[in-house]
């Protein structure tokens, strides 16, 4: 009987990656819904919403949230400054925004997220990120969409750049503190979120391992690591498909062996890249050695016609894909365009240190009103051009 038992507990444990979870799931190559249809996935990322990036306020020093955090700090005084970021995530994503997400044909939205907005530096699990996620997450699942949760900065810093927020050294591969926090977010994360159909899978690190860095060294933990982030997500979510970014800017699989746990899927970005095959062929080679799918999770910000050409490069292959982004300030190379406040110019100059006398109140005030007032998609500008360029509804 104790046989049996042991028996039936591995069974137990084994058997959810690929049972009937009515969850998303991995066959062969292809991504495949609950119901059994293979998904192509459409997608577009949220980002600078949970994860503020300094290039989408046009600033060219304050790049990294931090310092994001602290120009407005010095702008505006900590209390005013926390008061924006509230009503900034408040409006920067709202229902408003996925109803049209999924009214213009996109069927993913994939949700890039700061560490510090869910837990503190001491591994207590609280921010305001969980509530913020939760509602995003009810509008999604409301709209009939799918949502990737991206891991955009881990404690540490898992890239060595700006938009890892961390010190410029990808020091969650050499701090065990910080892997062990990441692991214990995503543990937290699937946890929380286990077997909610709306969640299309974990995107566990973006962009891991710069190419500056010390890829000998770094490149042998990425897997390793990946390995002990799965394991911790399918402990108490164990049917949940988890994404594999690859090294150097997600741009390698190298690094990479066979699939070492069911419903893996691997990603790599790609910007202004040729749209001929030669620029995904080594894409293509670690897919076909390993019969795995690949993802395409971030790509744009140059023209339509390149976003159409590359977009129908990765289609021809059954690749999914997720464009960059969703919503920035004035530009042509988005979903919607945030128009840009009269003396932008001048919070921008101050932020990024060319100016040091602080821009007049009344040139600040009407600068961060009109910028909160111009997030709401209400009153952003929808370019059209680029949705037709993702093959995407045409027009209003």
């Amino acid at each position: 009987m104790r046989l049996l038992l042991v028996v039936l507990s591995f069974v137990c444990v084994v058997l959810p990656a690929h049972a009937d979870t009515g969850l998303a799931r991995i066959e062969g190559r292809n991504f495949v819904t609950a119901d059994g249809r293979t998904l192509q996935i459409k997608g577009i990322s949220l980002g600078n919403w949970l994860m503020p990036e300094g290039y989408m306020f046009k600033f060219e020093v304050a790049k990294a949230p931090r310092q994001i955090y602290g120009a407005f700090d010095r702008l505006l005084g900590a209390e005013r400054a926390a008061g924006f970021w509230l009503r900034y995530r408040d409006r920067y994503i709202a229902q408003a925004d996925i109803e049209f997400i999924k009214s213009v044909g996109f069927n993913t939205v994939r949700i890039p997220l700061h560490y510090r907005l869910f837990m503190t530096d001491q591994g207590e699990m609280e921010g305001a990120g969980w509530a913020l996620l939760d509602r995003v997450l009810g509008w999604v699942r409301d709209a009939g969409l799918l949502a990737i949760l991206d891991l955009h900065a881990a404690p540490g810093g898992q890239t060595g750049i700006n938009h890892d927020d961390g010190p410029g050294y990808p020091l969650m591969f050499y701090v065990p503190r910080d892997r062990a926090l990441t692991i214990k977010l995503w543990r937290a994360i699937a946890g929380r979120y286990r077997g909610d159909p709306a969640i299309l899978g974990y995107d566990i690190l973006n962009e891991p391992i710069a190419p500056y860095h010390d890829v000998a060294t770094l490149n042998r933990r990425l897997e390793p690591f990946y390995r002990q982030v799965t394991a911790a997500i399918r402990e108490v979510d164990p049917g949940r498909i988890v994404i594999l970014a690859a090294g150097q800017w997600s741009s390698s699989f190298d690094m990479f062996g066979p699939p070492f746990a069911p419903n893996l899927a691997y990603t790599y970005h790609s910007f202004w890249a040729s749209t001929k095959r030669d620029s995904i062929q080594r894409h293509l080679n670690f897919a076909n050695r390993y019969g795995v799918p690949l993802f395409l999770g971030e790509t744009g910000e140059l023209t339509d016609d390149w976003n159409e050409q590359f977009r129908l490069l990765h289609e021809t292959h059954g690749i999914g894909w997720s464009f960059w982004t969703y919503k920035n300030l004035d530009t042509q190379s988005t979903v919607v365009s945030i128009p840009r406040p009269d003396g932008w110019n001048e919070i921008v100059a101050f932020a990024d240190g060319t100016r040091k006398d602080k821009p007049a109140q009344a040139v600040i005030d009407r600068a961060i009103a009109e910028y909160l007032t111009g997030i709401e998609f209400a009153h952003g500008v929808v370019r059209w051009s680029y949705l037709r360029s993702l093959g995407l509804k045409a027009g209003p």
